[in-house]
């Protein structure tokens, strides 16, 4: 039986956003508080490709917290990598916690589709 499941993020989840890191190449995410701009924030720093400054995730309450000046200091699609990236990979831990298999398949349009396994079905 097949099911389609639409998920919000939240990133809450260290091992999902240091698995998503290692999946795109990018340096390990540090807990830290960093300047954004003119603020700061404190949590994951992790730093996309081009970015003037890190996004900062708050694992207590899921947030990622960013100023990339609409695009001028990073692309919008980089911050969107990275949360796919993160909810493929925490989908993955979430499945071998419950002692299930996942297996992934890029679609054309750029979605990963996500397949959970049960049992010895795959």
């Amino acid at each position: 039986m097949s099911h389609i499941v639409e998920i919000k993020t939240q990133v809450k989840d260290v091992a999902a956003v240091q698995a998503a890191c290692r999946r795109l190449k990018l340096a390990e995410p540090q807990q830290r508080t960093v300047k954004v701009f003119t603020t700061e924030a404190t949590g994951l720093s992790v730093q996309l490709p081009e970015w003037t400054y890190p996004i900062v995730c708050d694992t207590s309450t899921g947030e990622v917290k960013f100023d990339n000046f609409g695009g001028a200091w990073g692309q919008q699609s980089h911050l969107d990598h990275f949360l796919q990236a993160y909810t493929v990979e925490k989908a993955k831990l979430e499945a071998r916690r419950q002692g299930y298999t996942a297996t992934e398949q890029l679609l054309a349009n750029g979605s990963i589709q996500v397949s959970i396994h049960v049992g010895g079905a795959a």
